[in-house]
């Protein structure tokens, strides 16, 4: 029987790793499947920070998942990455693969955004999903605790409000401002996250 699975982390925690891993392994058994994502910081490919990477459908919010499945049939898996930037109805759609066509979905994504709330396709990945899977490989915030909160940081400084969606990158701090702002995320435990506190 099909599954759909949704494994989520804060960032660092492996996520991109795992589902290169799952479409190399399924891959490397003739088993034929669709590697997706969405908004990844290196355009239409899965990459991971450990240097690995792999073409990848780029899921545009108007893009049917279903419909996609059906034009690719026959298909045994799909790997989907940043779940999160997904709509709530791609979820239902990607659950609608699961019980129709008995096609195995991996699903990775973050649980949170930079204000420490859920996204939309999370939310709705945790409501639909077969099994929720937390990743192991937990990310640490300066301090040593374990991190929970991906912060946006604005020029140096954490910051609470602005667009849900800003791809940026985990830039170095102190990064040479050439036009406009620099945004970076910084992984943070709940107390430092609250304080916008990035330590020294």
């Amino acid at each position: 029987m099909a599954t759909l699975r949704f494994s989520f982390g804060t960032m660092g925690s492996g996520k991109s790793t795992l589902a290169l891993q799952i479409h190399h392994n399924l891959a490397s058994r003739e088993m034929y499947g669709l590697l997706l994502t969405c908004l990844d910081r290196e355009g239409n490919q899965v990459t991971s920070r450990l240097g690995v990477k792999a073409p990848a459908i780029h899921v545009e919010p108007d893009l049917d998942l279903h419909d996609l499945a059906v034009r690719h049939w026959p298909l045994h898996y799909l790997v989907c990455d940043e779940v999160q930037f997904y709509t709530p109805e791609q979820c239902d759609q990607l659950a609608r693969i699961v019980d129709d066509m008995e096609v195995d979905v991996f699903a990775f994504g973050l649980i949170t955004d930079f204000r420490g709330i859920l996204f939309d396709g999370t939310r709705r990945m945790l409501e639909v999903a077969d099994e929720r899977v937390p990743l192991q490989v937990e990310a640490r915030c300066w301090c040593g605790s374990r991190a929970t909160h991906n912060a946006r940081v604005v020029n140096d400084f954490v910051v609470y409000e602005g667009e849900t969606v800003v791809v940026g990158d985990t830039v170095a701090p102190g990064t040479q401002k050439m036009f406009g702002d620099v945004v970076r995320y910084e992984l943070l435990c709940r107390r430092h996250f609250i304080a916008g506190d990035l330590g020294a």
